[in-house]
C-alpha cells in the first residue's frame, strides 16, 4: 500500500538534524499505526556525507529514546523531490533558501517551510546544528516537539481533504 502523504526533512549534511527528524516522525507515525498513510524521508543540501549513516550523536540520542534509524543513509535533496513530497520541512532558514534555489520557480506553491515554524512559541528561528554545537539532546527536544506538531497538522490537513 502506498503512503497518501509524504514528508521530507532537509538539513545541510543529512547526518544530524534531518535524519533525527525522519526517525522521530517515523516512530510517531508507527506508534499511531499510520505507517501506510504517511511516508517519511530526509535529505541534505551538501554532499559531504552521502551514503553515510546518521552521525554518532544522533544515533546515541535516538537509541536513548528507543527510536530506530535502521537503514538510514545520507542523500542529496533533488529537484524531483518537489513533485514527490507534500511537506518539505527545512531544519533552518539557510536550508530553506538552498532548497528554494534547487526547486527554482516551482517552490512557490509547495508546502515548503522551516521546521521551527511548527513551534512558534519556542522563540527559536532555526534548529541548531549539533554537528558543530554538540547539543544533540536539545535538538532532539525540538525535533520531537516539532514532529508531534507536524503530525497533528498532517492529520488535520488530511481530515479536511
Amino acid at each position: 500500500m502506498q503512503a497518501s502523504v509524504r514528508v521530507l526533512f532537509v538539513c545541510l549534511g543529512n547526518i544530524c538534524r534531518s535524519p533525527m527528524a525522519e526517525a522521530v516522525m517515523r516512530h510517531l507515525v508507527e506508534r499511531e499505526r499510520l505507517p501506510f498513510r504517511i511516508d517519511v524521508d530526509s535529505a541534505g543540501t551538501g554532499d559531504w556525507h552521502l551514503g553515510h549513516p546518521p552521525h554518532e550523536g544522533t544515533r546515541k540520542v535516538l537509541d536513548e529514546h528507543g527510536v530506530s534509524y535502521e537503514g538510514m543513509k545520507a542523500r542529496l535533496v533533488q529537484s524531483a523531490d518537489y513533485e514527490q513530497f507534500e511537506y518539505i520541512v527545512c531544519m533552518d532558514h539557510k536550508n530553506l533558501r538552498d532548497v528554494r534555489e534547487i526547486f527554482g520557480h516551482k517552490a512557490d506553491g509547495a508546502r515548503l517551510f522551516a521546521f521551527m515554524d511548527l513551534l512558534p512559541d519556542r522563540g527559536v528561528q532555526d534548529v541548531p546544528d549539533p554537528y558543530y554545537e554538540g547539543n544533540f539532546d536539545y535538538v532532539y527536544e525540538l525535533v520531537e516537539a516539532g514532529c508531534r506538531a507536524l503530525l497533528e497538522q498532517i492529520k488535520a490537513d488530511t481530515a479536511r481533504g
